[in-house]
C-alpha cells in the first residue's frame, strides 16, 4: 500500500498543480482509505516528501554509476546521456523533481546524494587537467540548463526522437566546448570537423 500511495502521488503531482492533491483525491486514486496517508506516513507533506526523495534518489543512482575516467569531458558527456534516459525512463519522477512542483535552488548547498554532485565532480577534474575553465557551479549549471531544456521539451512532445538526438548532441558539446581552455577548444573543433572513419 506505501507502494502504491507513492506511485500514485507521482503521477497525480506529476500532472496537477500540487494545491489540488488533496489526501481524499490521492486516496481515492489508490483505492484507499484516507486513514492510509496518515498511518503510513503522518501526513500530504511527508508523502510528498517521500515522492521527492525517491526521484532525487533515482536520478543520483542513475548519474553516480559512471565511473570517473581520465577523461572528464567525455564522463561530462556520459553522465548528460544517463540524464537524459533516466527523465525519459522516470518522466512522473522527473517532472515531480523539475516541473514546478518543488522548488529548485541550483546555488543551494550540495549533498552528499544530490544528483549534481557527480557533475561537479567531473567539472572539478575537468578544471584540475585543465580541461575546462571557469567557475565549477557556473559550468554545472549550464550543463543542467541545457540538458533541462531539451528534456523537458522532449518530454512534452515538441520535439521527435529524431531531432530530439540531434539537438541533445549538438547542444552538449556546444556547451562542452563554450567551458573548454583555448588548446582543447582547438582540439575539439579539429575532432568536430574531421570526416568520419
Amino acid at each position: 500500500m506505501k507502494d502504491r500511495l507513492v506511485r500514485t502521488a507521482t503521477e497525480m503531482l506529476a500532472t496537477r498543480p500540487r494545491e489540488s492533491l488533496s489526501v481524499r483525491a490521492l486516496a481515492n486514486a489508490a483505492g484507499t482509505a484516507t486513514a492510509a496517508v496518515y498511518t503510513l506516513f503522518g501526513s500530504k507533506d511527508a508523502l510528498i516528501g517521500e515522492v521527492r526523495a525517491a526521484a532525487i534518489s533515482g536520478l543520483f543512482q542513475e548519474l553516480s554509476e559512471v565511473p570517473a575516467t581520465a577523461d572528464p569531458l567525455t564522463d561530462i558527456h556520459t553522465l548528460a546521456v544517463r540524464y537524459r534516459r533516466w527523465a525519459l525512463g522516470h518522466r512522473h519522477l522527473y517532472m515531480v523533481l523539475f516541473g514546478g512542483v518543488q522548488s529548485f535552488d541550483p546555488s543551494g548547498p550540495v549533498g552528499s546524494d544530490d544528483p549534481v554532485r557527480p557533475l561537479l565532480d567531473a567539472i572539478r577534474r575537468g578544471l584540475a587537467t585543465s580541461a575546462l575553465a571557469g567557475d565549477p557551479t557556473a559550468i554545472a549549471l549550464s550543463f543542467w540548463v541545457t540538458l533541462h531544456g531539451i528534456v523537458t521539451l522532449e518530454l512534452a512532445g515538441a520535439l521527435d526522437s529524431t531531432i530530439a538526438d540531434h539537438t541533445f548532441n549538438s547542444a552538449v558539446h556546444a556547451t562542452l566546448r563554450g567551458w573548454t581552455t583555448p588548446d582543447v577548444f582547438q582540439l575539439l573543433r579539429r575532432m568536430d570537423s574531421a570526416p568520419m572513419p
